[in-house]
Parts: structure tokens; C-alpha cells; sequence
């Protein structure tokens, strides 16, 4: 049995049970609230819980690295949804400590991707079309700058109200402990 299988007969038992009744809420954050934060699996429950966050409390985008790496890319766009269709009145940008993007290396990512069968031909072709894969794959080296980076791209966004609060956190993934790096309710030089 693959991992789909296991995961659809859960899903079937879940809905017989009727275990999704414990979860029922509207799409509009209780606590108006979006939240940016890394994709990292130690955070799945341990974020929310840290947060104080339950089940439809809070928008949550999860990406590698909590980053925003284009002013008009997916991620930019879903805060901006969330502030202007589903009352997200504040952001939270939520890093971590031993972040798995801190220092990654681009060519070790393509070389992974050409052992799993990416040909080095598709490579050159973006290289060659002016996708600078080096850039785009690149972490950060320090993730406090990292946060102040993206707090700063959410902020400078011609479309992003200046009366939203963009803050800046740092979680340590077995504790829990939260960072302040920016609090977005001050005046930010």
C-alpha cells in the first residue's frame, strides 16, 4: 500500500467518523490575522500551538525559508488576498532557528535534480533563457536578516496598506520559544 492509499483510506474514516465537525469555521480569520511561516514539518502543530493559534484563527502560507523572493509572486499575492477579501488585519512573518534554507547550495540542488533525471540541457536552456537558477535557489546565511528582508518586501509593497502590521518572528523548533525581530505596531525607520 503507497503513502496515497494510506492516506485516502484515513481521509475515508475520518469523514465517516465525522471527525471534521471539530473543525468547522468560515474562511475569515478569527483573529484577522495572516501568517507567513517556513514549510519546516517540526513546526506543523508546534507553530500554532506557540502561537496560540487554533483552526480558523489565522490565514497560514507556509513556504521554504518563510520568504517573500518576489514582490509579485504567489505568496505576496495570497497576503494581499487575505488583507483585502478575508480581513487579515495583521501579518506575521514566523522563521526558524536551524532552518534548512539557511546556507543552502544551489548546485547541490541541480546536481540532485540531474540525479533524479533533470538533464543538464534543461539546465543550460534556463541559464540560458536568463534564469538566474543560483539566485532563485538561494537561501540566507542569517535568519534574523532573513525576517527583516521579508518584512521589509511585504511592507514596501505598492499595494500593501501602510496601516497593516508586518511583524517579525523567530520560533525555535523544539521549543516553541518566539522571537521578536520586528514589532510591526512601531514606527519603522
Amino acid at each position: 500500500m503507497g503513502l496515497l492509499n494510506s492516506l485516502l483510506d484515513h481521509n475515508r474514516a475520518f469523514v465517516e467518523a465525522r471527525e471534521y465537525e471539530q473543525f468547522e469555521t468560515d474562511k475569515f480569520p478569527d483573529k484577522n490575522l495572516a501568517v507567513l511561516a517556513c514549510m519546516d514539518a517540526r513546526l506543523v502543530e508546534l507553530l500554532p500551538k506557540a502561537m496560540g493559534l487554533k483552526n480558523g484563527d489565522a490565514k497560514l502560507i507556509k513556504n521554504a525559508g518563510a520568504l517573500v523572493t518576489h514582490q509579485w509572486g504567489s505568496v505576496m499575492r495570497s497576503l494581499l488576498i487575505a488583507v483585502y477579501e478575508l480581513r487579515a488585519e495583521e501579518i506575521c512573518v514566523v522563521a526558524h532557528h536551524d532552518c534548512g534554507m539557511r546556507a543552502i547550495d544551489p548546485n547541490r540542488i541541480l546536481a540532485n535534480a540531474q540525479e533524479r533525471g533533470v538533464s543538464a540541457e534543461t539546465i543550460a536552456t534556463l541559464r540560458g533563457a536568463g534564469i538566474d537558477l543560483d539566485a532563485w535557489l538561494k537561501g540566507f546565511d542569517n535568519v534574523q536578516d532573513s525576517v527583516r528582508h521579508t518584512v521589509a518586501t511585504i511592507r514596501s509593497h505598492p499595494l500593501m496598506p501602510k496601516d497593516i502590521p508586518v511583524h517579525g518572528l523567530v520560533i525555535h523548533p523544539a521549543t516553541g520559544k518566539l522571537d521578536l525581530i520586528i514589532d510591526g505596531n512601531l514606527p519603522q525607520a
